[in-house]
């Protein structure tokens, strides 16, 4: 891809990140996204083929640009596998926030759009991997509580730490950052974490 080409990809992208902040995830078109980029619609479609590769993209820029990987990378190097979920839960905590706008905007799109719907459930089931690696570094270690199947914690895992539920604790009830990741370490710890006798 030629420098131009990335330049136009990243002009697109974050024209659409600006888009669903400012309207609430609704109204994110083709056409409007071009008009907000600068350049022609034809060209939006030269560089995606339809709105929800467009929307699956940007979610996966905005993480480029805010450094998940990097930010994961404690959890993955973990040695065990109470400090990985500690390690995961922490990461989470932090990058919620900063991604806040985008996804409350895409979770009130997704309920009369598709595409949007696609691009959101796209994302949660990376996040939902995460959660999976978590507990199955507790299983390898034998440390996984024995009321847990591998799948059953993975799924409560990942919505103890939805976006709603993380809206809920810090804006509702006003928990700060701090308060809500040791929250939820303390919680998972004690959910899914073998207890000494």
């Amino acid at each position: 891809m030629s420098s131009e080409a990335i330049e136009t990809r990243e002009k697109i992208l974050k024209a659409t990140v600006r888009m669903i902040e400012d309207r609430g995830g609704s109204g994110v078109r083709m056409g409007a996204i071009a008009k907000a980029a600068g350049i022609s619609r034809q060209a939006v479609y030269l560089h995606f083929a339809s709105r929800l590769e467009l929307l699956v993209a940007t979610m996966q820029y905005l993480g480029d640009v805010l450094n998940v990987d990097g930010r994961l990378a404690p959890s993955r190097a973990a040695d065990t596998g109470v400090e990985r979920l500690a390690l995961y839960i922490e990461s989470l905590g932090y990058f919620i926030p900063e991604i806040y706008g985008v996804a409350k905007a895409m979770l009130l799109a997704q309920d009369g759009d598709e595409a949007a719907a696609a691009a959101w459930k796209n994302r949660m089931l990376a996040m939902r991997e995460g959660c999976h690696a978590a507990i199955l570094a507790l299983d390898a270690d034998g440390t996984l509580a024995k009321e847990w199947q591998v799948q059953q914690a993975t799924d409560v895992l990942w919505t103890m730490l939805s976006v709603q539920n993380w809206e809920h604790l810090v804006h509702e009830c006003g928990w700060s950052t701090q308060e809500y990741i040791e929250g939820i370490k303390t919680m998972a710890n004690r959910t899914f974490v073998m207890q000494d006798k």
